[in-house]
């Protein structure tokens, strides 16, 4: 039985007629609970607008002093690292007999150790630098024997891919290995060899013996990994010469480029692509300082990028007095750093023509050197198909993709 009833509550202007259940049910006691909810919010809405509100904060935040930097892989180009190779160390042998029902002494059962994994480069195309490979490599341990004469597992070898022509150089300098086909491998480090079981150890005079073996430590080895050819093409030059704008104006490749020397102390690779689907590399390679080759202003780790160039390009700031000294002081640190280096095959940019000085000083510059010269403006794109075509000739004339190897790299 229903009846229609009207709830008197405290603080309700309109009420609805609702209609109850009669008798002890627990739809009083529901209709009861949503009423007081009603009542309860319209209490604290009551003391909310009561309570004065506090003005706005004034408070500035913190300003990061150092933001997060975007990584470029490009920019971290690496030719020459020097690392240091472990291989896995072998799992250890465990001691260990069997008892079995009706047996309580069935004998020795402990397992050998699985083999560490060694620590292999392998040569590919899929690599053209050296920024993925690690300063420490270690291989992965084998694992250990069980009971019930288990062996345990031996570790997969680690395999690195590395650029074809990756050169390894013990402590010495001398040459222990060049992966010159794709596909080939080098052993860097051996993984150690796992140990013995007792179960191993048991003979005829020796029926419970109790005697394991650990396993061998890994190979540990010092290698200066080193590529034969970096770029095809090499962008020699004084500082704020414009190597790098140079770089910008003919491939994809965005080095820093700032008004100050020293901007790029790493080499930066760029390709330039033309419609017939070839891509020539080119680095921008890092300043050099007269007496470079005394390692002045880091100049042999400079002078180590050039060389892993197969041609050259002389980028002369024609803007400057007699820029003429500029070709013949780059030729010397050349020499002087190795013999011969400076006849690879090159050709000489003349930089920043659009500005007055450098055309002043275009035609003394041609009649000193005795070259063809490029005068380009890499700043506003003047000239560049030309240099363009030029390296084009380069790479068709000299397609070998190492030059020729050194004396002392011969084994």
């Amino acid at each position: 039985m229903f009846c229609r009833v009207t709830p008197l509550v405290s603080g309700l202007s309109r009420a609805p007629n609702l209609l109850w259940n009669c008798g002890n049910c627990p739809g009083v006691r529901q209709m009861q609970h949503d009423i007081s909810l009603i009542v309860l919010h319209r209490d604290f809405a009551t003391a909310a607008a009561a309570t004065p509100q506090k003005p706005p904060s004034t408070a500035r935040p913190l300003r990061r002093i150092r933001g997060v930097e975007p990584t470029n892989a490009a920019e971290y180009f690496e030719d020459w690292k020097e690392i240091v190779v472990t291989g896995g160390s072998g799992g250890n042998g465990i001691c260990s007999f069997l008892s079995l029902p009706y047996t309580e002494y069935a004998g020795p059962d402990g397992g050998d150790g699985g083999n560490g994994g060694h620590v292999i480069f392998e040569a590919t195309h899929n690599f053209n630098s050296l920024n993925h490979v690690s300063a420490k490599i270690t291989g992965q341990s084998g694992t250990k024997g069980r009971s019930k004469d288990m062996h345990g597992k031996s570790a997969p070898p680690t395999v690195i891919q590395v650029p074809l022509g990756t050169l390894f150089r013990d402590q010495n300098d001398q040459l222990v290995k060049e992966l010159k086909r794709k596909g080939e491998r080098f052993v860097a480090a051996r993984g150690g060899a796992g140990g013995r079981g007792n179960a191993f150890f048991k003979s005829n005079d020796l029926r419970a013996p109790m005697v394991r073996e650990n396993g061998g430590l890994g190979e540990t080895k010092t290698y200066a990994v080193e590529l034969r050819v970096m770029a095809h093409v090499g962008l020699v030059g004084f500082p704020n010469a414009g190597k790098s704008s140079l770089l910008r104006a003919i491939s994809r490749a965005r080095p820093k480029v700032a008004s100050y020397p020293f901007t790029t102390l790493q080499p930066y690779v760029g390709y330039v692509e033309y419609e017939d689907y070839v891509q020539i590399a080119v680095a921008d390679i890092p300043g050099l300082v007269p007496d470079a080759h005394k390692n002045r202003g880091l100049g042999v780790d400079f002078l180590r990028h050039i060389e892993r160039c197969v041609c050259l390009l002389y980028v002369i700031d024609l803007s400057k007095p007699e820029p003429w000294l500029q070709l013949e002081h780059l030729r010397y640190e050349l020499d002087m750093y190795r013999p011969g280096l400076a006849d690879r095959p090159c050709a000489i940019v003349g930089n920043k023509i659009d500005l007055p000085e450098a055309v002043a000083n275009l035609p003394a510059f041609e009649a000193e050197v005795k070259m063809p010269v490029f005068p380009v403006s890499a700043m506003k794109g003047m000239n560049i198909t030309a240099l363009l075509m030029h390296i084009r000739k380069l790479y068709d004339e000299h397609p070998e993709e190492t030059p020729p190897p050194d004396e002392d790299d011969e084994e």
